[in-house]
């Protein structure tokens, strides 16, 4: 079965095509065929930070032409298509609303199927699509603009929240922390590339929740830290903002690599996904893969293209449903968007 996807939930318009394997092989991850995407980065840069009206209307425009390109490539035509898939939520309701009226008005036009996908379930189960796919069960940490949380993920559909942030994710550390030094939209990887330049003990921050003896995460204090070490710099030369980047970055991946472990010692589970936007950080990756090593415990990583939000995971998502027998399609072609849907409530919601 050929499953479309479609990706609107923020500031990127994603399409994809992805192809689910028959019952006999639904023990094999659905296969990525072709997928296009576009980011609305250079528009927001202007106002440093995403407008949602904007989003949605370029959104408008981005759709349909990104749908033709994916059909084109795969060498198919609507008509192959088996099942349509967009994000539900959770993201901007106008953006949101977007991608599911596109795909509940062109599923009602070839009269097929159509599912809503959870954003964050599509983060999850991503790494499946790369070259070394995780095996279930496994402990996920979703680091991203706008989550940070720890999964013990069973099963598609079987999530179980170990602990997730009181306040700001870490994503949002990343990006607020660069504002507040200066740097331009969107700041997270800026920041991450001064890092590379500057000295991680240079400034002593705080790692909140780090000793708690629970899951939780907590990153509005480490903000608030960086704007005092700021406001002292002033006029900041190179070298003082490079430090101050690489010490807001390793108080972030500290907390997110011990949490992490805590995580698996506390489940016992030797395999451990990482998904989101965050997840790109090379040096969140190369702490992980140390701290994992000496424990013997695996890592899996979505592909570098697919750790922004992408029509992919949307499309692997719904495709891994099927093949997983807990697909749950709409009723008919009315849609709502859910811009507030915690992950724990995907099942009230879906039943």
């Amino acid at each position: 079965m050929w499953v479309l996807g479609i990706e609107s939930s923020c500031d990127e318009t994603g399409v994809a095509l992805v192809r689910a394997n028959s019952p006999e092989h639904a023990d094999r991850a659905p296969t990525l065929v072709s997928h296009a995407l576009y980011s609305q980065i250079s528009m927001h840069q202007a106002y440093g930070g995403v407008v949602p009206e904007l989003a949605s209307r370029d959104h408008i425009r981005r759709v349909l032409p990104l749908t033709r390109q994916v059909l084109k490539e795969a060498d198919i035509t609507l008509q192959n298509i088996g099942l349509v898939s967009y994000t539900r939520g959770p993201g901007l309701a106008g953006a949101l609303l977007v991608g599911a009226g596109v795909a509940c008005a062109l599923a009602a036009s070839l009269n097929l199927p159509v599912m809503g996908v959870h954003h964050l379930e599509g983060h999850l189960l991503s790494p499946f699509l790369s070259e070394d796919p995780p095996q279930f069960p496994f402990v996920a940490l979703l680091v991203s603009g706008g989550h940070t949380q720890l999964m013990q993920v069973d099963a598609v559909g079987q999530y179980h929240l170990l602990g997730e942030t009181i306040d700001d994710a870490a994503g949002e550390a990343f990006d607020k922390s660069a504002k507040l030094m200066g740097l331009p939209y969107p700041g997270g990887p800026v920041l991450a590339q001064l890092a590379e330049l500057g000295n991680p003990q240079a400034f002593k921050l705080p790692r909140p929740l780090l000793h708690s003896h629970n899951l939780d995460f907590s990153f509005a204090g480490l903000k608030t830290a960086v704007l005092t070490q700021a406001k002292k710099l002033g006029d900041m030369l190179e070298q003082h903002k490079n430090d101050l980047a690489a010490s807001t970055q390793a108080a972030i991946v500290e907390v997110l690599v011990k949490k992490s472990l805590a995580a698996l010692n506390q489940t016992g589970l030797k395999r451990l996904v990482i998904a989101g936007g965050v997840g790109a950080n090379q040096n969140l990756r190369q702490q992980l893969n140390d701290a994992c090593a000496q424990k013997n415990i695996r890592v899996h990583y979505p592909e570098m293209h697919l750790c922004t939000d992408n029509g992919a995971m949307i499309a692997l998502a719904a495709a891994m449903r099927v093949q997983s027998g807990c697909a749950v399609y709409q009723k008919d072609y009315a849609f709502d968007v859910l811009p507030r849907w915690p992950l724990s409530q995907i099942h009230s919601v879906l039943s």
